[in-house]
């Protein structure tokens, strides 16, 4: 009986599995293949140069700027985008008049094209016909900049300074919307009696907050920051259209996804580039895996 079954199951599942070995496996093999050779991308010469590409890596500066960049918004881009999408989403269930227009304006970015997006901020980011600096004097803020090292409101992409921070706020600013309908749809599924009971005990709005609210989202907040901690890697359409492709000024905004396209498409070193690949898919992996293991132990606490 089992054995039948078997033979009318496999030949449903073989055009899947198929195509998951043709367009997934596949290619994930031959670039683990390629990491290992000497290939310029268009010639059927490959040449097997062992651990080169790597030893290489080790000892280029500029691999070792993007990977840099690369941790940094690591740091930033999380931790800030769920606590921008966690107020939004608090705020916005506590009945506020208009609460649907407003998570239409806040959602609207995720829908919007990435290029569309960079093309706007770079012009928001112009210091000359861009709308924030002039923005920024009305409200006479020089003094403020001038106190953080600056001379006056800042050349926001042309400053080493800044560049890495404004395309940071960027991906904070489009990806909020997204995690802000997960924190609402989370918040929407706490029974009230949570909140009734505490209310009676004499708890305050912040306190109903901190022992309720965040306890029970804990498993959004989970793949929530897993989902940025991803993101953080992934800044390769942003950065080329709001830098132009230069990476920014002295590099300041290079990072390993545009690292690895400049070497692959402008230096025509694939090996090379195949290389940083995999070292990025490496890391990738293992700080999501580490990331779900440690918020797995905190949520057994709760």
């Amino acid at each position: 009986m089992y054995r039948n079954k078997y033979q009318l199951i496999i030949p449903f599942l073989f055009p899947a599995i198929a195509l998951y070995m043709t367009f997934v496996v596949y290619p994930y093999s031959r670039s683990m293949y390629i990491a290992f050779t000497s290939w310029k991308g268009v010639s059927n010469n490959i040449k097997f140069n062992g651990l080169a590409n790597f030893e290489r890596m080790i000892n280029d500066e500029n691999f070792w700027n993007a990977l840099g960049n690369n941790l940094k918004y690591l740091a930033f881009i999380p931790l800030a985008t769920i606590a921008l999408s966690l107020f939004l989403a608090f705020v916005l269930t506590q009945r506020v008049r208009f609460s649907n227009f407003y998570r239409i304006i806040f959602f609207f970015p995720q829908v919007m094209s990435v290029i569309a997006i960079g093309v706007l901020w770079s012009y928001v980011y112009h210091p000359t016909i861009g709308i924030l600096t002039p923005v920024l004097r009305f409200l006479r803020l020089e003094p403020f900049f001038q106190l953080l090292g600056f001379d006056g409101i800042p050349v926001w992409m042309g400053d080493p300074k800044t560049a890495l921070l404004s395309v940071g706020a960027v991906v904070v600013w489009q990806g909020a919307g997204f995690f802000m309908v997960l924190f609402m749809a989370a918040m929407q599924d706490i029974p009230d009696d949570y909140y009734e009971a505490a209310a009676i005990d004499g708890a305050r709005r912040w306190q109903m907050f901190w022992k309720i609210t965040l306890p029970l989202l804990w498993e959004t907040l989970r793949a929530a920051a897993i989902f940025s901690v991803l993101g953080a890697f992934n800044m390769f359409a942003l950065t080329m259209v709001m830098t132009n492709g230069q990476r920014g000024p002295n590099r300041a905004t290079d990072v390993l996804a545009t690292y690895l396209y400049e070497q692959a498409f402008e230096s025509s070193r694939f090996g090379y580039a195949t290389a940083i690949a995999v070292s990025l898919f490496l890391m990738v992996l293992t700080i999501s895996v580490i990331s779900m293991q440690l918020t797995q132990r905190q949520s057994h606490e709760y």
